[in-house]
C-alpha cells in the first residue's frame, strides 16, 4: 500500500496545526493589551471624574463618566468576542490534533470513548471492535448520542445489508459525499461543544416528548388559574386606592391552594427541562449549520437530509420554541423570581400548557429529526476516517446480480489498527461455499493478526466506510469468529468448552437456511484439548465446513491437517514463516502459499531459557 499520501495529509495537518498555534499567540497577546487597555480606562476614567466631582463640575463629571463607561464597555464587548474566539480556537486545535493522533495510531492522544460489546456477539471481542484501543475508539468523532448508537448499530449488525434505517449502498454513498467536507464535519462538531463539553444527548430530548407533562384537564386549569391572578391583582389595586377590605385574599388563597396541588407535577418536569435547553441549543445549531450550507447539491446528503431541509416547518423554528419555553420553566431554579412571576401571572402553568401543545405537534417529527442527525453524524464519523487515510480504498460489493462467486477477493489488505509505518498488508482470494484457506505458521508469524485483519475491514465494509486496502471486493457476508476465547468461569466454563460453543455457534450458523453466506476466522482450531483429539476433531469439523454454505479462513498448528488439501480442492494451504539472522528469529508477516517448512517453539524455548533438548534445537538450524 502506498503511503505517500497518508505522508501527506499529516504533513498538511502539522501545517493548520502550526498556523492556529500562531493564531492563539497572537490572540492570547492580543487579550491581554484587552486587559491592559480596560485597567488604563479605568484608572484614568476614575481619576478625572473624582477630580471633576471636587471641582464640583458635575454635570462635567457626569459627561466624562457616561463617556468612559462607554468605552469601557465597548472594550469589554470586543474583549469578550475574542475571548469566544480563543474558545473556539482551542476547541478547533482540539479537534486536528485528535484528527493528527487518530492518523497516527497515537492512543494516548485519543479521547477514550468507551464502547461495550453487545454480550456473546459472534466477532465483536475477537476483532477488537470495542475498548481501549478498538475500532470504535479510533472511528467515534460523533458529537451526539444518536450517532454513536448509529455508529455501533453499522458496526455490530452486519448480518444483512437492510437491516438498518439506511441501507448500505446509501451509507457509503453518504460517507463518500461527507469524506471532502471537512469544514462541514468541523462546524458540526465544534457548535455542540461551543454550549457544553459533552456531546448532544438525544435520549434527554426524546424522554420528554416519550413521558406526557403529568398535569390533567389543563384545559379548564389554566383560564381559571388566569381568574385567579386576574382577582388577585384587581381587588388588591382596589384595596390599595379605595382602602377596601382585603378581599384580593380570596382568590390568592384559591391559587395558591391549586398550584400547590399540582407542585409535584410541575416539579418532576422542572427536572427534566432544566438542561433541556442546553441539548436544543446543540440541536438547533447543528441543524442551522446544516439548513445554510450547500448541501442540497449532494444527492445522498440532500435525500437523507430531507426530514431537515424540506419540511413545510423547519425544525429550527420549532426547536427555538421549545428551548425557549425549556428556559421559561427553569426560571424555578431561582427561587425569588419564580415566587414573584407566579405571584402575578400562572407562569409555570402557562408555560407547561405551551410545552404540552408543542411537544403533541413535535411527536412524531422531532424523534425523525433526531434520526436524521444520528445517520449524519455517523456517516461524518466513517468520512473523517476515509479523508484522515487517503490510502484507504471504498470496497465495491458484488451484487447476486451479477452471478460472481460469493466470496471477496483483496489487494493490499492491512489491519487498520497497526501504524502505517509498521503495517504489512497481503492479497486475499477467497472465493465458493465450503471454500477454506488453512493458515499454517510458526508462533508469533502473524496468523492471528491476519484472520482480525480479514474481519475488521470486512466490518468496515459493510458498515459502509473504507477498507484498509488497495482494492476490495465482496458479496455481503455473515461474519462469525473463534479467534480470542476466553474461560468463562462466571458461567462454569473451561477454556476448551467455551471454545467448542464457540466453534458449535459457527456451525449452526453455516448449516442454517439463511441465503447469506458465513464468513468463519478460526484460530488455531481445538487448541484446548491433547493432540490426537484435537487432529481428529479438526478434521471432521474441517469436513462439516466444506459441506456448508459457509467459507472463511482456519489456522493451526498441526501440520498434519495440511495433508487434506491434498485430497480435497475446497481447500487450500497458506502460511506465514520466519526467518533466522545473527542466532535470533525475524519475521517479514508476508502470506505465502502451500504449507509452513518451519517451526519454531522450541528455538523460543531455547531463547527465553526454558530447558529444551539441544539435539532438536540444532536440527532445527
Amino acid at each position: 500500500m502506498n503511503t505517500v499520501r497518508t505522508d501527506q495529509r499529516e504533513r498538511s495537518l502539522f501545517r493548520i496545526l502550526r498556523r492556529l498555534e500562531q493564531a492563539k499567540v497572537r490572540g492570547v497577546e492580543a487579550s491581554r493589551n484587552f486587559s491592559r487597555l480596560r485597567l488604563v480606562v479605568f484608572l484614568i476614567g476614575a481619576s478625572l471624574c473624582l477630580g471633576l466631582y471636587q471641582q464640583a463640575w458635575f454635570h462635567a463629571g457626569n459627561l466624562l463618566l457616561f463617556a468612559f463607561l462607554a468605552g469601557f464597555l465597548t472594550i469589554s464587548f470586543f474583549h469578550q468576542r475574542l475571548k469566544s474566539r480563543l474558545r473556539r480556537l482551542d476547541l478547533w486545535m482540539d479537534l486536528k490534533r485528535t484528527n493528527l493522533a487518530r492518523l497516527r495510531l497515537d492512543w494516548t492522544q485519543i479521547p477514550p470513548i468507551m464502547h461495550t460489546s453487545p454480550p456473546h456477539h459472534p466477532y465483536a471481542l475477537d476483532l477488537d471492535l470495542a475498548g481501549p484501543h478498538s475500532l470504535l475508539t479510533l472511528l467515534d468523532t460523533t458529537f451526539s448520542s444518536n450517532g454513536r448508537l448509529e455508529l455501533e448499530r453499522w458496526i455490530f449488525q452486519t448480518e444483512s445489508p437492510n437491516t438498518h434505517s439506511l441501507d448500505w449502498p446509501d451509507r457509503q454513498a453518504l460517507a463518500k459525499e461527507l469524506t471532502p467536507l471537512v469544514r462541514l464535519r468541523d462546524r458540526c462538531w465544534l457548535a455542540t461543544r461551543l454550549i457544553a463539553p459533552e456531546p448532544l444527548d438525544g435520549t434527554r430530548i426524546t424522554s420528554l416528548i416519550e413521558h406526557p407533562t403529568g398535569i390533567p384537564s389543563l384545559s379548564w386549569i389554566l383560564p381559571t388559574s388566569f381568574l385567579m391572578t386576574g382577582l388577585t391583582l384587581s381587588l388588591g389595586m382596589w384595596t390599595i386606592l379605595t382602602g377596601a377590605p382585603n378581599f384580593w385574599l380570596l382568590p390568592l388563597v384559591l391559587y395558591a391552594g391549586m398550584y400547590f396541588m399540582l407542585s409535584g407535577a410541575i416539579g418532576s418536569l422542572f427536572g427534566r427541562v432544566l438542561a433541556l435547553h442546553m441539548e436544543l441549543e446543540k440541536l438547533v445549531s447543528v441543524i442551522r449549520i446544516l439548513e445554510e450550507s450547500s448541501v442540497t447539491k449532494f444527492p445522498t446528503i440532500r435525500h437523507v437530509c430531507a426530514p431537515l431541509l424540506e419540511s413545510a416547518h423547519r425544525p429550527t423554528r420549532s426547536l427555538a420554541r421549545l428551548s425557549r419555553i425549556c428556559q421559561a420553566l427553569s426560571v424555578k431554579a431561582h427561587p425569588l423570581i419564580h415566587l414573584g412571576l407566579n405571584i402575578v401571572t400562572p407562569w409555570d402553568i402557562w408555560f407547561v400548557s405551551r410545552l404540552e401543545r408543542l411537544l403533541n405537534q413535535l411527536r412524531h417529527r422531532l424523534p425523525e429529526w433526531l434520526a436524521t442527525i444520528g445517520i449524519i453524524d455517523a456517516a461524518s464519523a466513517l468520512a473523517r476516517f476515509a479523508y484522515l487515510n487517503p490510502d484507504y480504498a471504498w470496497p465495491s460489493r458484488e451484487t447476486t446480480a451479477s452471478q460472481s462467486i460469493p466470496g471477496l477477493t483483496a489487494k493490499g489488505l492491512g489491519h487498520p489498527l497497526i501504524p502505517h509505518n509498521r503495517r504489512v498488508s497481503n492479497d486475499l482470494e477467497l472465493r465458493g461455499e465450503g471454500h477454506m484457506v488453512l493458515i499454517t505458521g510458526s508462533n508469533m508469524s502473524g496468523k492471528s493478526t491476519f484472520l482480525r485483519t480479514v474481519g475488521i475491514n470486512l466490518c468496515l465494509a459493510q458498515a459502509g466506510g473504507p477498507v484498509c486496502a488497495g482494492t476490495f471486493s465482496w458479496n455481503w457476508l455473515r461474519l462469525s469468529c473463534c479467534i480470542r476465547v476466553t474461560d468463562a468461569l462466571d458461567e462454569g466454563l473451561s477454556y476448551f468448552y467455551a471454545e467448542v460453543k464457540r466453534l458449535k455457534v459457527i456451525l449452526n450458523g453455516v448449516q442454517d437456511s439463511n441465503p447469506i453466506p458465513v464468513l468463519f476466522l478460526i484460530d488455531e482450531i481445538y487448541r484446548g484439548t491433547n493432540n490426537r483429539e484435537r487432529l481428529a476433531g479438526s478434521r471432521a469439523y474441517i469436513q462439516a465446513l466444506q459441506a456448508s454454505r459457509g467459507l472463511g479462513l482456519l489456522s493451526t498448528h498441526d501440520l498434519e491437517l495440511a495433508g487434506l488439501a491434498d485430497t480435497n480442492g475446497h481447500l487450500r494451504n497458506a502460511h506465514f514463516q520466519e526467518t533466522v539472522r545473527e542466532g535470533s528469529l525475524h519475521f517479514d508477516y508476508r502470506l505465502r502459499p502451500g504449507p509452513c517448512p518451519t517451526t519454531n517453539a522450541l528455538r523460543i524455548m531455547a531463547q527465553e531459557g526454558l530447558p529444551v533438548p539441544e539435539e532438536d534445537v540444532k536440527r532445527k538450524k
